[in-house]
């Protein structure tokens, strides 16, 4: 694996993390096509198996404790273009593919957009954590010589 994009993974958050499966996901299928279009028949598998496997990735990273209704439709929407990647793969054809592509690109797509809210959400309350910590008194480098003793 590249060391650059290892280092990505091991740094990243959980959301990005989704968001880079996504990423996986989709250009395996699109390189998928390439291959398809071309005939190369060993790199097609690997590529629509690569692609298989982000999607399993996406399925495990469901957590329906959380959001049951949610993990069930994407458990059953992933499970359905798993087999769409299958059948890809099996009849050696585009339209399988160009449909699983469709879909993770307006779920990565969704995504992106879950992580922004999440992001403003973040900086919003980091923001009303500055303002009350400035309003009892203190400044930020006191908050941060208190991170670091802590």
């Amino acid at each position: 694996m590249n060391p650059y994009y290892e280092q990505k993974i091991l740094n990243s958050e959980p959301i990005e993390l989704v968001r880079l499966v996504y990423q996986t996901a989709i250009t395996s299928v699109r390189e998928a096509r390439e291959h398809l279009r071309h005939e190369r028949i060993r790199e097609r598998s690997t590529a629509v198996m690569r692609a298989y496997a982000a999607v399993a990735e996406l399925t495990s990273s469901l957590r329906p404790e959380v959001a049951p209704e949610l993990c069930g439709r994407l458990r059953s929407l992933y499970a359905y273009m798993q087999r769409r990647l299958l059948d890809a793969n099996t009849q050696q054809a585009d339209e399988p593919l160009v449909e699983v592509l469709g879909l993770l690109t307006t779920l990565a797509e969704g995504w992106a957009g879950v992580a922004e809210q999440l992001a403003a959400t973040s900086k919003a309350a980091r923001d009303a954590r500055d303002v009350a910590w400035r309003s009892a008194g203190h400044d930020r480098t006191e908050s941060a010589g208190y991170a670091v003793s802590a």
